[in-house]
């Protein structure tokens, strides 16, 4: 069993009528700024502010004990903020109905605040249940945006807008503070402390692997991080991204304080565009802002993907392509991949440093899927609950969107094939990278770094690494393997009703041309305002005629 209460019952005894306030449910929202679903409730009168850890959620195939590390680091920030506001957060294990219901029961209240949350199916159904306790209960069920994603959205026509209008808005502010702390509540069973690492272990079945090199939780963290990028960090973004030696730094390093709501998107938006405006038109460091702006847009519009069709998290979003992958499904490809013994130095090398950080760089995730997709024609659900569970930032939305792109079952994406050779001649020529997650390609020349199993045995012998054994025999003969997938893909795209499918995906996926953060320029270095000329022809366009694209 998990250990005792974290707070004892207040001495007081309970009145005969509970005082009228609501409970402010905090999920991947765990921060006090800009909490819009807090200071709505808050306006109302008294809150309680609860956190539920529900073992349900932590039993699902995507999670892992990073993410769950994570959130603890950050509902102890949380929890020290609401006392400095005079108030405290509730900590509760269980489903978010039964805990609902216990507390209601002994303390009833009047509405349930909640940022809303576009994440795996079990969450969706989830709120789908709180929705219809609250109703049957007379409890009114309050959810606010958090991101640029709207609900019940039936084409991209008015996306853009919305995401712009919800970005510009005033933060939310808080009102001051008043809660309503019970007297006592629930059971022995229901209030604990947080679970011991064994408890969640045995209970709940989650691997207890934590990457040493992770990033820690906190909204103070992630206000820390985005304030070092804004000043510093943001000259090398443009050029350092793509890089995985270059990247840690280079990158905003925000994704993980985004996917928990540690930092809030608009907050980072308006900061970014705020630092920005200081800076030379011309300068280094506000092209890189530029360019975040734009992946935050990005960020926003793969999650409405996800919102728009939850189903592209365990099925293909073109159904034409179903049946290309699923019956080949290799479990010793998979099994090469997830141990980083693929025999490709710079496949292994991601593999050996997400597991130690819980972080890679885009371009590196990207030619993970890749090779997991074509030479090695995995299909794509195995290998993204294995990249869930990896990846401490881990975003349903963009996740399975990303899968499903890289993988080409999208039906109207370019096909994207990441040669991992390649990759590493034109993001590590050195070999740095390789040779720092890959100690024993230490010993091996420069020549062959990339391609050691080519290396002569007298090479072998001469900087004692033997192929096979020190380092591993590639699974697969990379451009016949690469080539075959190819064919088969492109063979079945070009079938008359595999086309013919691709209009409605792009009318309810597809995003309108023209992205936030791009700045053009006049002639003389200005910034230039005025309507460029393909959104003056959508302008004058027939509605429905817009430019489509799914992809950065």
């Amino acid at each position: 069993m998990p250990p005792q209460a974290e707070t004892a019952a207040h001495p007081t005894s309970l009145s005969t009528a509970t005082p009228p306030y609501r409970v402010v449910w905090f999920k991947r929202d765990l921060r006090l700024h800009d909490h819009a679903a807090l200071a709505q409730a808050a306006a109302h009168g008294p809150v309680l502010c609860l956190y539920v850890l529900e073992p349900s959620l932590w039993t699902q195939p995507d999670a892992a004990a990073q993410h769950l590390a994570f959130i603890h680091e950050s509902l102890r920030d949380l929890h020290r903020a609401l006392k400095s506001h005079g108030g405290q957060l509730h900590l509760r294990v269980g489903e978010v109905t039964d805990v609902l219901a216990e507390l209601h029961a002994q303390h009833p209240f009047d509405a349930l605040h909640a940022h809303e949350e576009t994440g795996n199916a079990h969450t969706y159904a989830r709120d789908l249940a709180v929705g219809r306790w609250c109703r049957d209960h007379g409890v009114g069920w309050h959810e606010v945006p958090q991101f640029g994603v709207v609900r019940r959205l039936g084409n991209r026509n008015t996306w853009q807008p919305r995401w712009e209008a919800l970005m510009a808005a005033p933060m939310a502010t808080l009102p001051p503070l008043r809660f309503f702390d019970p007297p006592a509540w629930g059971t022995p069973d229901t209030r604990h402390r947080w679970p011991t690492p064994e408890w969640l272990h045995t209970s709940l079945g989650l691997d207890p692997w934590q990457p040493p090199r992770r990033q820690p939780g906190g909204e103070a963290n992630g206000l820390a991080v985005l304030a070092d990028f804004l000043a510093h960090r943001s000259a090398g973004y443009r050029g350092g991204i793509s890089s995985p030696l270059f990247a840690p730094d280079a990158c905003s390093r925000l994704s993980a304080h985004l996917a928990y709501g540690t930092v809030s998107l608009r907050h980072v938006v308006q900061a970014t565009r705020a630092r920005a405006a200081e800076l030379p038109a011309q300068s280094r460091q506000r092209q890189g802002l530029n360019a975040f702006l734009s992946r935050l847009y990005w960020h926003c519009h793969f999650i409405q993907k996800l919102e728009s069709e939850p189903e592209l998290e365990w099925r293909n979003l073109h159904r034409g392509y179903d049946g290309l992958r699923e019956p080949h499904w290799n479990p010793t490809h998979f099994e090469a991949l997830v141990n980083g013994r693929t025999g490709w130095p710079m496949v292994d090398a991601c593999v050996a440093m997400l597991h130690q950080t819980g972080w890679l760089n885009f371009r590196m995730r990207a030619m993970l899927v890749s090779v997991a997709a074509y030479p090695l024609w995995l299909h794509w659900r195995e290998v993204g609950l294995w990249l869930a569970r990896e990846f401490l930032d881990y975003e349903p939305g963009i996740h399975w969107s990303q899968l499903q792109m890289q993988s080409g079952t999208t039906g109207i994406n370019t096909t994207r094939v990441y040669n991992p050779i390649k990759q590493a001649q034109d993001h590590d020529p050195q070999g740095h990278f390789v040779r720092q997650w890959l100690p024993a390609l230490r010993r091996v020349p420069d020549s062959w770094v990339f391609e050691p199993w080519r290396m002569p045995e007298s090479v072998q012998a001469a900087c004692g690494v033997r192929v096979g054994y020190d380092i591993p025999v590639p699974v697969v003969d990379l451009a016949s393997a690469t080539r075959d997938a190819k064919t088969r893909l492109h063979g079945l795209r070009a079938q008359p009703d595999v086309k013919a499918a691709k209009a409605a995906i792009v009318d309810k996926h597809g995003s309108r041309k023209g992205m936030p953060g791009r700045t053009r320029r006049t002639a003389d270095g200005h910034e230039d305002t005025r309507p460029s000329p393909s959104r003056a022809r959508q302008a004058n366009a027939a509605p429905g005629t817009h430019q489509l694209t799914l992809d950065i």
